[in-house]
This record gives structure tokens, C-alpha cells and sequence, in this order.
């Protein structure tokens, strides 16, 4: 075994050696390239001392500032500040020697996260600014020095908040939010989103806290982090419990329990706790509420969270005084204050406040006189030279003219790509081939005599080309108007199948499908294209089933199943035809789910799936769209 591991950390050491030897060949000058050759390292210490001597050996300043920082942020996470100051200053140090920003910004937010985690608050800001000053004098940042301005513009505005600045502290979350979508950064977009909510609330703008927080919980929905739903499904219940909605909120918090119980996270437990019994002291059941209530105090106190024992003793004071023991209610309160003095530095705080204020004041007088001196700039060009502002006054209104015929342009060409896919769809749902093949199977009825066979198909063909030519004018319909025409379609289509295809609908987890928007006429062309790849080809028994079911992350799954002869055969007979019948019509759909996807800002999504049997022989296929409900 011991020989094994000396194996593995000497496999370590060439790695390292080998990545070490060409960067220090290189010596590239940006934080992406260093990052790329050296971040298996950044968490060993023994390694960053390495890469820091190299470094130095060669007079490579930039090698030994990465060292710095990634061994100032081992000694951070580990609580050693002081130790983790020292290293983040001399990498600050060695990136001002080197002229370089991304390193200089990426060294002054290190250094502030050491100020925010020791309730330095002044000087977390003041150095967080500093670094978003100093990258914002880039034009074209890249995309390391947009996450250091992300990271500058949070710490900002995390420090407003906790200063109950919260219009300031919106205004940053909102900008960092901006280049979070650009670098389409998930986590980022969904903790901000969380902020800017909890900002709201915190104002008692409940709406707009309640949409945040719905976005952030699909943002943590679509990465699976069961903690941050949770945490997101905490705070909708809370802004529940302010509109009176106190039984949704106490079945949310109910249920995200059990959910941080699995996960064994105590804060949050801890504060759902309390939260539930704040919820059962507004729906009247004081029993339950001091039951959680002193579930959370018992956790909190465990696990010295002070802002939670506060919590926790401010709603006991409130209970004991309705359940008139005010002895009781008063020695709870006393505890709230208690604890409530020792997480509130009221001067310190009114001091940043005044100094944020007085910032914020100064920013903009500066904004105002550097406009002041732009303007008499301007004045005085103007006067010395009248030709030239005319000269630019229509170069500029040309220029806006150019602007505005290419993006009336653009704008005729998305319409009229979108008149193309919609007529493409029409084409696609009423071809010639079908209209002529339904018509000639009711005249065969006619000749035939079967009078009322003709009269119940022609009613159901003029009933579906009616029902298409309805919805093909509509951008989107009900699921239950969709299911309906698609059994119109198949019912017709079952004539020239001499009803061989047994086609069934099931409708699971009482799914109300009027409810259900979805874009008109999609799922025509995976019934045909199961029935003519899949199904024609096919001896005995032809089953097609559509299935409407709940899938996971609240989406409504949309499954159609068929037992063909599978993908691979029917190309195979596909290609061996000499009339080979080409399938536009999903290609054209999956395009319309993507325009409606851009259109509505959600995201639907279409699965192919062959199915086999213990022999790997081909059974089938199975169509899974996926409709989301948020």
C-alpha cells in the first residue's frame, strides 16, 4: 500500500514538473492560461511552494502571484487571516510590480474576502471598490477579469445589504447579474437572484422577492443543487407567510425539512425550525409552534449561531405573551436583546452607512462635474469649429439611418423565417399525399356502399383539416385541443392501415391538460413518422401509446411509444425504396420548439430513444417531450 501511494504522489510530481517546466517556458501573461496549466495544484500546499520557488528562480512574477493567491486562500478557508493577509498583500505587491490588472483585481478581492470574513467592513469595501475601479478601466475584459468584477460587485453589494442599503445593494447584484448571463454562470445568476429577493422582502416589496426567488430556485433546479432548492423553497415560504398564505408556507417548510434532514445541513435546519413555528403562531397553533421553535433554539445553541438563538427567542417572547404568560414572554425577550447586542455594532454601522453615503454622494459630484467639464469641452469645440459638428451631426444621422434600415431589416428577416416555419408546418401537417390517400379511402367506402363509414370519416377529415387550419394561425394551444387533433389524425390514418394500428392515450398524476400551453401542431409529426418509418414495415400487432405524465424538475413529459422496427431498420428499408418518402416534420417541429423556447424563456427539450430487448434486438421507439410548467 505504501508503495502505491509514493507511486501516485510521484506521478503527482512529474505532472506537476512537466505543466511547471512550460509554463515557466512561456510565461504567459493572462490568468486563464496560468490557471489552465497549474489548477490541479491549487489546493497543495506543498505544490504551491514548489511553483513559488520556481518562479522566483526564473523572475516570474506572475507564477509567484497565482501561488500566492491560491496558498493566501488555503490559509482563508482554514480561518488563518492573518497568515492569509500577509500572502494576499504580497501578491498584490507582485502584481502592481507587473503591470498586470487581471492579477492586481483578482489580488484586492482576495484581500477583501479576508476583510468581510473578520467584520472589517470598511476595508473589505473599500478594497472591493478599488478592484472594481481598476477593472472597470478595461474596454474588453476577459472573461477571468469579468468573474473578478462578478466577485467585486457581490461583495459590494452583499455589504449594502447587511447595511440595509438595499436599492444600493440591488443596483450591484442586478450589474454582476448582467455579465453572469453573459459568462452563463447558473450558480451566479441563481445566488444573486436569492439576494436581490431577499432584498425586496426585507423592503416588504413581496411580488418582485417572490419572482426572484422562483428564478433562482429553477436556476438551482436546472444545476441540482438540492441545497440551494431548499433554500429557495425557505424563502418563498417566508414571503408566503407575510401575504397570509400561512398553509402553503408551513406544507413548503414541512417539506424542505425532511429535505435538509437528508442533507444534514444544521443551519438550515436550525432555521427552518424557527420558521415553522413563526408560521404556527400566525395560524393560531401555539402547541406546534413552540414545539419548532424550541427544536431551532436547542439547534441553534448547539451550533452557536447567534442570529438564530435571536430569532428564536424574539417568536417565543411573542408566543408566551399570546398565551398570556408574559413572565415568561418578557424572559424570552430579554434573551432576543442579549443576543441581538452581540451581533449588532450599532456605531459601527451607522459609521459605514454615513461613509457609503457619503461615497455614493462624492461618486456622483464627481460624475456631475466630470459632465460639467465634458459640456464646456464640447461648447468650446462647437464655437471653434461649426462645420465640424454639422459634419458629425450628419455622419451621426446617417449612421443611425444605416442602424435603423439593418435592424427593420433583421426584423423582416426573423418574420419572415417565422412566416417560413409556420407555413413549412402547415405544408407539413396537411401534404398532399395524406390529403389525397384520406379522400380516396372515403371514396373507396363510397363505391364500396358503406354509406356510413364515409359519412363518419369525411366528418372526422373535414373536422381535422379544420381543427389545422385553426391552430396553424395560433402561436399556442391547449394540450387537450392537441390530443384531440392528433386523434382526428390517427383515426384517418388508421383506414389506409386497414385499422391495424392500435393507438391509445393515457393521461397520468391527474394532469389537467386544458391547463397546458404548448406550440399548435407538434405532435403530428412524431405519430407520423412512427407510423410510416416504424410501423409499416412491421408484421403483427402495431401499437402506438401517448403517454402525458409529471416528470422531474417540474416539467410535464410528453412520451410516445411504438414497437416498430426501430430507427436502424427503418433507414435500411428507407434506403432500399425507390420512392423514399422524406420526414421534414420534425426536423421543422424541433425548430418551432426552439423559437417558442426563445420566444417564452423556458426551455423544451425532445428525446429519441431506441428500445431493445434482452437480445439487443430493436423493439421499437420512444419519443420523450419535455414541456416546462414554470
Amino acid at each position: 500500500m505504501a508503495l502505491s501511494l509514493h507511486g501516485y504522489a510521484q506521478g503527482t510530481s512529474n505532472e506537476l514538473k512537466e505543466n511547471l517546466d512550460s509554463l515557466l517556458i512561456v510565461t504567459p501573461k493572462t490568468f486563464k492560461e496560468i490557471d489552465g496549466l497549474l489548477h490541479p495544484f491549487k489546493n497543495d500546499s506543498l505544490q504551491l511552494r514548489y511553483i513559488q520557488e520556481k518562479s522566483i528562480n526564473k523572475n516570474y512574477s506572475l507564477g509567484q502571484a497565482y501561488a500566492l493567491n491560491q496558498l493566501g486562500s488555503i490559509y482563508r478557508d482554514k480561518e488563518l487571516y492573518s497568515q492569509a493577509l500577509e500572502l494576499y498583500q504580497q501578491a498584490l505587491h507582485l502584481s502592481v510590480e507587473a503591470n498586470n490588472i487581471e492579477f492586481r483585481v483578482y489580488s484586492l478581492n482576495n484581500i477583501s474576502s479576508v476583510y468581510s470574513r473578520t467584520d472589517a467592513v470598511k476595508s473589505a469595501l473599500d478594497y472591493s471598490q478599488n478592484a472594481l475601479e481598476l477593472a472597470e478601466t478595461v474596454n474588453n475584459p476577459s472573461d477571468a477579469l469579468k468573474r473578478s468584477i462578478i466577485a467585486s460587485l457581490n461583495n459590494i453589494g452583499a455589504t449594502y445589504q447587511m447595511l440595509e442599503q438595499y436599492e444600493l445593494a440591488i443596483e450591484k447584484y442586478e450589474r454582476s447579474m448582467s455579465l453572469e448571463k453573459e459568462l452563463d454562470d447558473k450558480l451566479g445568476l441563481a445566488i444573486n437572484h436569492k439576494n436581490v429577493g431577499e432584498c425586496y422582502e426585507a423592503q416588504a416589496i413581496l411580488d418582485p422577492a417572490l419572482t426572484n426567488f422562483r428564478k433562482s430556485l429553477v436556476y438551482y433546479e436546472i444545476i441540482d443543487s438540492n441545497k440551494g432548492k431548499i433554500m429557495c423553497n425557505y424563502n418563498i415560504a417566508h414571503v408566503y407567510v407575510h401575504q397570509g398564505k400561512i398553509q402553503e408556507a408551513i406544507d413548503i417548510l414541512q417539506s424542505n425539512l425532511i429535505k435538509a434532514k437528508a442533507i444534514n445541513d444544521q443551519n438550515i435546519i436550525t432555521t427552518i425550525y424557527i420558521n415553522l413555528g413563526w408560521a404556527f403562531i400566525r395560524l393560531g397553533d401555539y402547541t406546534a409552534a413552540q414545539t419548532n421553535l424550541e427544536s431551532g433554539l436547542t439547534l441553534a445553541k448547539s451550533n452557536n449561531i447567534n442570529a438564530e438563538i435571536a430569532e428564536a427567542n424574539k417568536f417565543l417572547s411573542e408566543l408566551w405573551i399570546k398565551k398570556d404568560d408574559y413572565q415568561k414572554g418578557m424572559s424570552y425577550y430579554k434573551d432576543f436583546k442579549k443576543y441581538e447586542e452581540r451581533i449588532t455594532n450599532s456605531l459601527n454601522l451607522r459609521y459605514v452607512n454615513d461613509m457609503i453615503l457619503r461615497y455614493e454622494s462624492e461618486m456622483r459630484e464627481n460624475q456631475l462635474e466630470r459632465l460639467a467639464e465634458e459640456n464646456e469641452s464640447v461648447r468650446l469645440k462647437l464655437r471653434k469649429n461649426k462645420t465640424m459638428l454639422i459634419i458629425i451631426g450628419i455622419s451621426l444621422i446617417l449612421l443611425i439611418g444605416i442602424l435603423y434600415i439593418l435592424y427593420r431589416q433583421s426584423q423582416l428577416n426573423a418574420d419572415k423565417k417565422l412566416l417560413t416555419l409556420e407555413q413549412s408546418m402547415l405544408r407539413s401537417q396537411m401534404n398532399p399525399h395524406f390529403l389525397f390517400n384520406s379522400l380516396n379511402s372515403i371514396k373507396l367506402y363510397i363505391i364500396n356502399n358503406e354509406k356510413k363509414n364515409a359519412v363518419h370519416y369525411l366528418n372526422k377529415f373535414s373536422k381535422l383539416v379544420r381543427k389545422i387550419l385553426e391552430a396553424s394561425s395560433q402561436r399556442e394551444i391547449s394540450l387537450a385541443e392537441e390530443l384531440e387533433t392528433v386523434e382526428l389524425y390517427m383515426n384517418i390514418e388508421n383506414i389506409r392501415f386497414s385499422n391495424e394500428i392500435n393507438f391509445t392515450v393515457h393521461i397520468k398524476d391527474d394532469i389537467d391538460v386544458h391547463n397546458i400551453k404548448i406550440p399548435s401542431l407538434i405532435l403530428q409529426p412524431f405519430l407520423e413518422n412512427a407510423l410510416w418509418h416504424g410501423l409499416s414495415s412491421k408484421d403483427g400487432a402495431k401499437n402506438i401509446d401517448l403517454e402525458v405524465k409529471r416528470g422531474k424538475n417540474g416539467f410535464i413529459e410528453i412520451v410516445i411509444t411504438d414497437n416498430g422496427v426501430g430507427r436502424d431498420a427503418a433507414e435500411k428499408i428507407k434506403d432500399s425504396k425507390v420512392l423514399k418518402r422524406k420526414s421534414v416534420g420534425i426536423d421543422i417541429t424541433k425548430e418551432r420548439l426552439a423559437n417558442f423556447s426563445r420566444d417564452y424563456e423556458n426551455y423544451f427539450h425532445v428525446d429519441i430513444i431506441d428500445k431493445f430487448d434482452d437480445e439487443t434486438n430493436p423493439v421499437g421507439t420512444q419519443i420523450v417531450i419535455y414541456i416546462p410548467t414554470i
